[in-house]
C-alpha cells in the first residue's frame, strides 16, 4: 500500500484492470451525472456573479482533472453552493480577477495540504463547525435566490443579510405572479418527479419542462438570455495574473478560505461515497488532484472546485464504480456546452432559484442542526456562533473565530474531566473503594489519583491541591496512572508545585508514570528517578519504611 499511497485511483484501477461491464456501467452514469450537472453548474455560476458558460467551464475542467488525478474512485467535482457566498464576497471586494488569483492561491494551498498529509487531519475539525458554517451558507443562499424566485425588478440588492432581508420586504408589492408560480412549479416538479420515476434526473427533468412551457405560452418572465444576451460555446484561453507579494496578501485569507472549505467539502464527499461503494480514498492525492483543479480552473476563468456530495452519490446509485464515470461527465458538459447552449437562453431565472432553493434546503439538514442543539451547551455555541457569523460577517471570519472557539471549548471540558481524588486513611470515609484496595496505610501519607491529561488547560487543579487535604503529612503520592499527556506548561507547574511542597517539608513521590511520561520527567528534570514508582504498592511500601 505504501507505494501506492500518492498514486491516483484511476492508475490503480488501470493497472489493476477494469472490467469491460463496469466499462459500460460507467459510462452511462457519466452521461447521467453530465446531465444532473447542466443545470446545477449553470445555477451555482449564476447566483456567485459570473456568466453560466463560466459555471460549465469549472464543471468541465474540475470533474475532468479530479477524475484523472483524485484519490476516490467515484468523486464527481465541479462548482457547489457552498462556495456561492466567498465567490459573491470577493467578486464584491476584490472583482473577477481577484477572484481568480484567490482560487489560483487555494489551489496551491490544496496541493501543499496533500504534500504535507494533511488530508487526515482535516477530521479533526468539528462536526459542530461544519454544521455551524453549511446552515449558514444554506440561509445565504436562500436570501440570495428571493429576488429571482418572486421577480422582483430591483437588480441593486444589498449584500448584507440584515439589509437584503429589510429589501424584500420592503418590495414585496412588486413582486411578478409569474415568476413566484415559475419558482414554485420547479420545486413542486423536483419534488414530485422521483415519487412517479426514479430513472429521470428530476432537477433536469423539471427545468426542461419549465422551460418548455414558458417558452409555449410566453409566460412573462426573465430568462438567462435576457439577462446575459447571447450564450454560445467559446475556446478558453488561458491567463496569467500579475501577481505580487501586496496582492497575495490582500487575498491570501479568501484563498484560505476556498481551500478549507474545498478540502472540507472534498474529503467529506469522498468519505460518504466510501461508505457507499465500501471503498478506502486516499486524502492526500484528492487534495492534491482538487488544488491542480482549481489552479487550472482560475487559469481559464473558472471558479473553485470541489467535491460534489450530491452528484457523486448519483454517480453511485446509477452504477458508477470508477473514475470513467467522473471523465465521462466531464465530456458530456463539454458537448452540451459545444452544441446547445442557444437553448440555454431559454431557462427562466425563477426556476434557477427553484433550483437553488431546493439545493439550500438540502444543504442545510435541518434535522442535523436542530440535532447538534440537543447535544450540550458547548456543542451549541459552537454552532450558533458559526452560523451567525456566516450570515452577519463571511467565512474568511466564520470559520475561524468558530474553530478557535471550538478548540478553547474543548480544553474546558478537557479541563473539567480531570479528576484529582484524594484518598485519605479511613475505611469509613467516602473513598472506602480505594481502602479496600490498598488496606489501611499510615496516617501521615496522603494519596492523590489524577484522572486525565495534564495540560496548561487542567494543571490549575494540581495547584490547588494543597486545599483539598487534610494537614498533617508527610509524604504525598500522586497516582499517575491514568494520566496519558503531560505538556510542557504542566510540568513547569509541578516544578513550582514540588518546590513548595519541598519548603514544607513535605516529599512527593509518583506512581504509575507510564514509559514516556517517565523518560520525559527525567529528561526535563523535574524530579530524580529515586521518587518515581511503577506501582501503588512499591510507593506505599517506601512511605512506611521511612517512617518506620
Amino acid at each position: 500500500m505504501r507505494n501506492k499511497e500518492w498514486e491516483p485511483k484511476l492508475f490503480t484501477l488501470v493497472k489493476e484492470g477494469i472490467q469491460q461491464q463496469q466499462i459500460k456501467k460507467d459510462i452511462i452514469s457519466g452521461i447521467i451525472v453530465g446531465v444532473i450537472a447542466l443545470p446545477l453548474a449553470i445555477a451555482f455560476a449564476i447566483a456567485s456573479g459570473v456568466s453560466p458558460e463560466t459555471g460549465l467551464l469549472t464543471a468541465i475542467v474540475g470533474g475532468l482533472v479530479v477524475s484523472l488525478f483524485g484519490g476516490s474512485r467515484v468523486q464527481i467535482a465541479g462548482p457547489t453552493g457552498a462556495f456561492i457566498v466567498i465567490i459573491v464576497s470577493i467578486i464584491s471586494s476584490y472583482g473577477i480577477e481577484g477572484l481568480l488569483i484567490a482560487t489560483f492561491l487555494a489551489g496551491i494551498m490544496l496541493i501543499l495540504m496533500g504534500l504535507f498529509r494533511m488530508g487526515s487531519l482535516l477530521k479533526y475539525i468539528p462536526q459542530t463547525l461544519i454544521t455551524g458554517f453549511t446552515g449558514g451558507i444554506a440561509v445565504i443562499i436562500f436570501t440570495t435566490q428571493i429576488n429571482d424566485f418572486l421577480g422582483l425588478p430591483g437588480k441593486s440588492i444589498p449584500s448584507e443579510f440584515i439589509h437584503k432581508l429589510i429589501y424584500y420586504f420592503s418590495n414585496l408589492g412588486q413582486l411578478n405572479p409569474w415568476a413566484l408560480g415559475t419558482g414554485l412549479f420547479t420545486i413542486a416538479m423536483i419534488l414530485l418527479i422521483p415519487r412517479i420515476t426514479k430513472k429521470v434526473p428530476a432537477v433536469f427533468a423539471a427545468l426542461v419542462l419549465v422551460t418548455i412551457l414558458a417558452t409555449i405560452f410566453k409566460i412573462p418572465v426573465e430568462t438567462i438570455g435576457d439577462r446575459f444576451g447571447a450564450i454560445t460555446f467559446q475556446v478558453p484561453h488561458i491567463t496569467f495574473f500579475n501577481i505580487n507579494l501586496e496582492t497575495i496578501q490582500t487575498l491570501l485569507p479568501a484563498a484560505f478560505s476556498i481551500a478549507l472549505l474545498g478540502a472540507l467539502e472534498s474529503l467529506l464527499s469522498a468519505v460518504v461515497a466510501d461508505s457507499m461503494i465500501g471503498g478506502h480514498h486516499r486524502s492526500n492525492v484528492e487534495l492534491i488532484a482538487m488544488g491542480l483543479a482549481n489552479t487550472l480552473s482560475s487559469l481559464v476563468g473558472g471558479i473553485p472546485v470541489t467535491g460534489a456530495i450530491a452528484r457523486t452519490a448519483a454517480n453511485v446509485n446509477n452504477g458508477g464504480r470508477t473514475p470513467i464515470a467522473g471523465i465521462v461527465h466531464a465530456i458530456t458538459l463539454l458537448i452540451i456546452y459545444m452544441v446547445a447552449m442557444p437553448i440555454v437562453r431559454f431557462v427562466p431565472m425563477s426556476a434557477l432559484a427553484g433550483i437553488l432553493i431546493i439545493v439550500a434546503w438540502r444543504m442545510s439538514e435541518p434535522h442535523v442542526f436542530i440535532n447538534s442543539l440537543k447535544i450540550n451547551r458547548y456543542e451549541s455555541l459552537v454552532l450558533l456562533t458559526t452560523f451567525i457569523l456566516t450570515l452577519l460577517t463571511d467565512l474568511t471570519i466564520a470559520i475561524p473565530i468558530g474553530f478557535i472557539l471550538a478548540v478553547i471549548l474543548f480544553m474546558k471540558r478537557m479541563s473539567d474531566g480531570v479528576e484529582l481524588n484524594p484518598m485519605m486513611f479511613s475505611k469509613v470515609n467516602d473513598q472506602m473503594i480505594f481502602s479496600q484496595e490498598l488496606g489501611e496505610y499510615d496516617k501521615r501519607i496522603r494519596i492523590v489519583e489524577i484522572n486525565g491529561p495534564m495540560f496548561f488547560g487542567s494543571v490549575f487543579h494540581l495547584m490547588q491541591l494543597e486545599n483539598k487535604l487534610a494537614p498533617g503529612y508527610k509524604y504525598l503520592i500522586l497516582r499517575f496512572r491514568y494520566v496519558p499527556i503531560v505538556d510542557s506548561d504542566a510540568l513547569a507547574k509541578i516544578k513550582i508545585m514540588l518546590a513548595d511542597m519541598k519548603q514544607k517539608h513535605v516529599k512527593v513521590l509518583f506512581s504509575g508514570l507510564n514509559e514516556t511520561l517517565t523518560a520525559k520527567f527525567l529528561k526535563q528534570e523535574v524530579v530524580d528517578e529515586s521518587v518515581i514508582f511503577p506501582n501503588i504498592t512499591e510507593t506505599l511500601k517506601y512511605c512506611h519504611d521511612q517512617l518506620k
